[in-house]
């Protein structure tokens, strides 16, 4: 079967990528709290009890990333002893689909 009678098939003419297909595909989710730049010798220094200052402020809105790009913002919250995120602002589906 040709590219042409293959594309034809899926009704993709176009050369874009089938939504249908895209939805099956695993990613991966991870929650940003925030970020700190330290010095290599401050790293050295770390140990059990140290702490390290993020630059988010307390309550700030944490990020939902979907392989390294930022998708979602939203809050900490608990459920069945596990963490997860109440999600307060999610960037437009077309946005998302861009950045994946």
């Amino acid at each position: 079967m040709s590219d042409t009678e293959h594309n034809a098939e899926d009704g993709n003419d176009s050369g874009q990528i089938n939504p249908d297909v895209l939805q099956n595909i695993t990613v991966t989710l991870s929650i940003e709290v925030g970020r700190a730049m330290i010095k290599i010798r401050d790293l050295m220094r770390l140990s059990q009890g140290s702490v390290v200052e993020l630059d988010r402020i307390a309550g700030e809105p944490l990020d939902l990333l979907v392989n390294n790009t930022v998708v979602a913002q939203g809050e900490i919250v608990l459920v069945n002893e596990r963490y997860g995120i109440r999600l307060t602002r999610v960037a437009p589906a077309s946005e998302r689909m861009k950045n994946l």
